[in-house]
Parts: structure tokens; sequence; C-alpha cells
């Protein structure tokens, strides 16, 4: 355990953008699913080591509604990786519950047999639950939420006057789980990618130049403890935290 780290303060969800795969591999003159099953890797380390310090919910962006304009051949690729990367030991041994979110309708069919039998499968799991993030766009839950919503208005069944950012909440893909209170981003890029917009309002950002397959276990600690670092003050003044915390 990383003695850095204040075990009262971990991050109850992390979110992570998984970022570096391909220019991982274009460095090594490998092709681009080299990267991913590199990847894959990470995956199962920091799934491990984020069960044992404790956190609860571990959100990843696998695959977004903007990765299925890549060639096909690394579409293929990540959709058979996806299919054999779900290995009931990392799920049993750490005791983790797997979840997905985003418009999984536009995968082969396997692939969501094979994402819906792991959710059943682990759904008893209590220690963690691991989200991934498939065929996902903030944009396109946000957009799915609010047409949910206007159903329900046309139908009577919702006020319009009831509508406040708890009833948007609920109608998200999210709705199992609170916000993260940390998202990193590995890679070296600095921005969102259309990633739980709605979700991160008030999380801490980490951005670090390490590409993904390299991503390791002192990796996530030294994100931790930059977050432990940081006063989360919610809109209020250092002043008002701190009295609040005495």
């Amino acid at each position: 355990m990383n003695k850095q780290l204040d075990m009262t303060r971990i991050p109850e969800h992390i979110a992570i953008i998984m970022d570096g795969n391909g220019r991982w591999a274009q460095q090594r003159g490998k092709e681009r699913s080299y990267g991913h099953q590199a990847g894959v890797e990470a995956v199962k380390r920091i799934t491990s080591e984020s069960a044992k310090l404790g956190v609860k919910y571990l959100t990843l962006y696998t695959f977004s509604t903007e990765n299925w304009s890549r060639p096909a051949d690394e579409v293929a690729a990540l959709m058979g990786l996806i299919l054999t990367s779900l290995e009931d030991e990392l799920f049993m041994k750490n005791n983790v519950r797997f979840r997905v979110i985003g418009d999984v309708s536009r995968m082969p069919e396997s692939v969501v047999q094979k994402l819906r039998e792991t959710e059943e499968h682990t759904a008893n799991n209590t220690t963690m639950t691991l989200v991934v993030a498939l065929s996902y766009s903030s944009k396109w839950e946000i957009t799915k939420a609010m047409r949910d919503i206007a159903t329900e208005v046309k139908q009577g069944t919702l006020s319009v006057d009831a509508i406040d950012d708890t009833t948007i909440s609920q109608h998200l893909a999210t709705n199992f789980m609170p916000d993260p209170e940390l998202l990193i981003r590995t890679g070296g890029e600095l921005r969102i990618s259309n990633y739980l917009l709605w979700q991160i309002a008030y999380s801490e950002l980490y951005f670090c130049d390490t590409f993904w397959p390299d991503f390791d276990e002192a990796a996530l600690h030294e994100a931790i403890a930059n977050y432990q670092q940081r006063q989360r003050r919610f809109g209020k003044t250092e002043a008002q935290v701190e009295n609040e915390e005495k």
C-alpha cells in the first residue's frame, strides 16, 4: 500500500479516459491493435488496484460514439478485444461488479450478449463496480435523457415545474452511481472528449503524459495523492470549507 495516500480520503468514484494505446504501439513499430491489447492489461491492473484501495466505482472510457469512424479493421479488433477481456477471474477474484453504459445497440450481437452475461454473472459482487463506457458519448446520453423527460411530460407523468438537476441525473445512464470525484486522462491530451460532461461538473481533473498501457499502480497512486492535496470547495470560499472541517 502506498504510504503517501490518506486511506480515509480515497475517491468513491474515479473516471478514466484511457488514451494513448495507438501512439504507444506506433512508438514500438507495431499496429494500433497491439496497443489496445496492452491497454487491456492496464485495465486489469488498475481495476484490481482500485478495488484494493477501496474505490467503489471505476468508470473507463473504452469506446466512444466517435470511435465508430475509425478504420474498420481497428474497430473489428477492438470488438474482439472486448469479448476476450471480460474474464471471470478479473471480476470474481476482486469481487467486482460489471456494468456497461452507452448505445450498445450499435455493437455486434455477440459483444452485446457477452456484456449482458457478464453483468448478470457479477451482479452480486460488492467490493467495487467497474463501469465500461462503450459506444458512449455525453451528448448522446444527455440527448436521450432529454427525450425521455419530454416523453414523460407529454404523457402527463412529469410536471415541467418539477424538472431540476436531480431529475436530469436520474435519467442519465449513470443514475446508479455517484458523480466522479476524480477524472484522470492519460496520454498527454488536455480535453474531456465528450465524456461524462454533466457528471464531472465538480470533479477534480488530473492529466498525465503516460500512455494508458504504461499506466500502473504507482501512477494511480500518484493521481490519487494529487487529488488528496486539493481542497474541494463547490463554490464556497477556502475559509468556509476550513470552518466546516473544524
